[in-house]
């Protein structure tokens, strides 16, 4: 009896969108697209945004320990661009519906195969990727409408955060990419365009290799004797070395030359802190 209900249910609300397509109203849960760049690809998310609208959500709307199909109307979607570590578990590239089971103190994250599911209908266990446990968070602010944000976003990490009422949680995301990067520079310096810069600029962001770094900011400079932001790259690598003299040097360069540009007073601010060594 419950399968013939969702069916029915299925087949109503296919009918009403077909009877609605030339009447245009406010959805009650809107649709959203998200598409973030991460690492060297994107993620992207496909979801409905349901609003608090005087009710109770987590613990009566949306019940705990149930799967919920986190937003409303159709499975919320989840496409990884490249192979990453949702939560200390590998997930390779691809679209997942995402589903969660609410708790008091934590959730479970699941990653399904489910993509063309209409919300929990259809969802099968069988089919999931991955179950990742989170800890949920009491926000002080109530947040009236659910939402869904990449944030915290580095080189290779972030996270996603899901917010509603005053309940957020972050699922960590990790792109293994360093070896690939690494390889790929490491290609792309033999080739006749150089892109020393920004090889440079990465080995400084991950902090890892900062002789490295060092080699190639002065390798592109050598291209490049004019490039302000060249030189405030150079300044800020020798500052974190700990070599102050060529520090203040290249971050003097680097005030010098933006000097007249569109960039004058932010390349002045930014320098003049490294000068004072205050970074």
């Amino acid at each position: 009896m419950k399968k013939f209900s969702l069916t029915l249910l299925f087949a109503a609300a296919i009918f009403a969108s077909a009877q609605a397509q030339d009447l245009k109203l406010p959805a009650l849960s809107p649709g959203a697209r998200l598409s973030q760049d991460f690492s060297t690809s994107t993620i992207e998310i496909n979801y409905s945004r349901p609003s608090i609208r005087g009710r109770k959500i987590f613990g009566d709307l949306v019940a705990f320990n149930e799967v919920w199909r986190t937003g409303a109307n159709a499975a919320t979607k989840i496409k990884f661009g490249e192979d990453v570590t949702v939560g200390g578990q590998e997930i390779k590239a691809g679209e997942y519906a995402l589903y969660t089971i609410p708790g008091r103190d934590q959730w479970e994250v699941i990653l399904n195969k489910g993509v063309t599911n209409w919300g929990q209908m259809g969802y099968d266990k069988k089919d999931d990727v991955a179950r990742i446990m989170v800890k949920a968070q009491r926000m002080p602010a109530v947040v009236q409408t659910f939402t869904i944000e990449i944030a915290n976003i580095t080189m290779n990490s972030c996270t996603i955060d899901l917010e509603w009422e005053q309940t957020k949680i972050s699922l960590p995301v990790v792109a293994n990419n360093e070896a690939r990067l690494n390889a790929a520079i490491d290609k792309a310096i033999n080739k006749p365009a150089i892109p020393y810069y920004q090889a440079a600029n990465y080995y400084f962001e991950k902090g890892e290799d900062l002789n490295k770094a060092m080699e190639y900011v002065n390798k592109a400079l050598a291209q490049n004797p004019n490039a302000f932001f060249m030189y405030a790259l150079k300044a800020r690598i020798a500052d974190k070395q700990g070599n102050r003299n060529e520090a203040v040097s290249a971050a003097t360069q680097s005030m010098e030359l933006a000097r007249g540009t569109a960039f004058e007073n932010e390349y002045k601010r930014s320098m003049s802190k490294i000068i004072k060594g205050k970074r």
